[in-house]
């Protein structure tokens, strides 16, 4: 697969993550998406591209993982 797919398959997942109303599903599209971004910025050698999608995949997780905790 060329670095062009993985860029229009990460967009196509990205935007698809607006379809879902369950905010842990939506955060955890996202996070793929931010995967396959990386994964393209590695590809193209764009080091803004991967270390932005660092940022949200590692947001995305974190989120999603400390929404599933009860409260103490």
């Amino acid at each position: 697969m060329n670095a062009e797919w993985i860029g229009w398959v990460a967009t196509a997942a990205f935007a698809s993550s607006y379809v879902f109303k369950d905010p842990a599903k939506l955060r955890r599209i996202q996070a793929g998406a931010a995967v396959l971004w990386i994964a393209y910025g590695v590809h193209m050698g764009a080091m803004p591209v991967v270390v932005a999608n660092l940022i949200v995949a590692a947001v995305a997780i974190a989120s999603t993982m400390s929404r599933g905790r009860s409260p103490a």
